[in-house]
């Protein structure tokens, strides 16, 4: 397929270009510093402005999907960083709507998963107090705007609790508004699998207008 990828050198989004090149997908790239991205033959690498509306949109015509896995930048902390969260993604999906694409693979957040107890994790005594409260509300703000679009087909994969660079398995398993937990009673998956998560949603869509979420 012929995909865009918004935030291709993130933690995340350098494993999710990964993914897709080594299944022999057609990636633009699109990030902040194009240099670096390793030349490959199906990567075309973009630095733009995601605030840029008309280049955005015109950059993202034509493919057959975008991932987005937009962050203003990991771990920044500060009284406006839920702003600049909430700000991009809504620049991100002016741009996507400009392009004409319909079909979105969003990049979550686990914040809103409900735990045993019924609460959403964020609300719930087993949230994990070094994790950055605004940045983690701003990703979720990404799930309400999503479900205000009528005409975009999107996804919003949510993460289990933890997310962290790993080992590529190829397996996991599939949930939707649950926070899942492995046998070992840990709630995780590496970045890695977690691509192939999304790379598995993008070649075989199975979820349309809705969040799933991806464990051990």
């Amino acid at each position: 397929m012929n995909v865009a990828l918004i935030g291709a050198t993130g933690h995340v989004g350098a494993k999710i270009l990964a993914e897709a090149l080594s299944r022999g997908h057609k990636v633009t790239a699109i990030c902040r510093h194009p240099e670096a991205i390793p030349p490959h033959p199906n990567v075309t690498a973009v630095k733009l402005d995601i605030f840029d509306t008309p280049a955005l949109g015109r950059t993202l015509a034509g493919h057959m999907a975008v991932i987005a896995s937009f962050s203003p930048g990991r771990g920044e902390t500060g009284p406006d960083v839920f702003d600049k969260f909430v700000a991009g993604h809504k620049a991100v999906i002016a741009g996507i709507k400009a392009s004409g694409v319909t079909r979105v693979l969003a990049v979550g957040g686990a914040a809103s998963l409900k735990v045993p107890s019924g609460e959403a994790l964020i609300d719930s005594a087993n949230w994990p107090e070094q994790f950055y409260k605004p940045a983690v509300l701003g990703t979720r703000e990404l799930l309400y705007l999503l479900k205000a679009e009528p005409e975009l087909d999107w996804v919003f994969l949510s993460p289990p609790m933890f997310l962290e660079p790993g080992v590529r398995t190829g397996r996991y398993q599939l949930g939707k508004d649950d926070l899942l937990y492995a046998p070992d009673g840990r709630s995780h998956i590496s970045e890695e699998d977690y691509a192939v998560a999304m790379i598995d949603e993008l070649e075989r869509p199975a979820h349309h207008r809705e969040r799933f979420t991806v464990g051990y």
